[in-house]
């Protein structure tokens, strides 16, 4: 037997073992259920800039009661809020859907006043924190929008919506949903 074959014989016999074994790629993330923490009643408190992207610091408080509740099995969910304060009522819905081929969510908003959806914000979760974008026109300006989800357990969570006209280099909060858990779901929905 020559040097070679008898090295390649001692390599097959101790299978590679002084080789590193290649790592395998994670399985992608499945997001189908990241917005799980929300089914269920929340009081809300909430917190609107009353005069956004103007250079007011001024804020109005409302109160009100935000309901989620799961279809499509979890992939997607409806809101409902309902809240009151110096500035009236507000009545809200959002449709969330869960695109599986992205990982990805879209928030799709109408308000009570309105009576139709706007732009929706698309994003995911990660660590724990969901971020949320999407491009709309407000007074007249192109704006970036992003919504953020925080400081979720299962009793609270915030919501931050937040205003941008420097393409995301600084942003201007406007919307804060700070929410404590009334109810817990029903599990038999969704």
């Amino acid at each position: 037997m020559t040097r070679l074959g008898l090295a390649m014989s001692i390599v097959l016999a101790l299978g590679c073992s002084g080789f590193p074994a290649r790592a395998e790629a994670p399985a992608p993330r499945d997001g189908s259920h990241d917005f799980d923490f929300e089914i269920g009643v929340w009081k809300t408190h909430l917190k609107k800039l009353e005069h956004p992207l103007s250079g007011s610091a001024t804020w109005q408080t409302y109160e009100g009661v935000s309901t989620v509740k799961p279809i499509w099995g979890g992939r997607a969910n409806l809101v409902e809020l309902e809240a009151d304060g110096p500035g009236g009522h507000i009545e809200g819905l959002s449709v969330r859907l869960y695109d599986p081929s992205a990982r990805q969510w879209s928030l799709n908003f109408a308000s009570g006043r309105g009576g139709g959806f706007g732009a929706p914000s698309v994003g995911e979760f990660r660590n724990g924190r969901g971020e949320f974008y999407d491009q709309e026109t407000y007074d007249g300006r192109a704006i970036l929008v992003r919504g953020v989800w925080s400081d979720i357990t299962p009793t609270f969570c915030r919501f931050t919506q937040s205003f941008s006209t420097d393409g995301g280099k600084t942003w201007e909060d406007n919307w804060i949903a700070e929410d404590t858990r009334i109810s817990e779901p029903d599990k038999g929905a969704g």
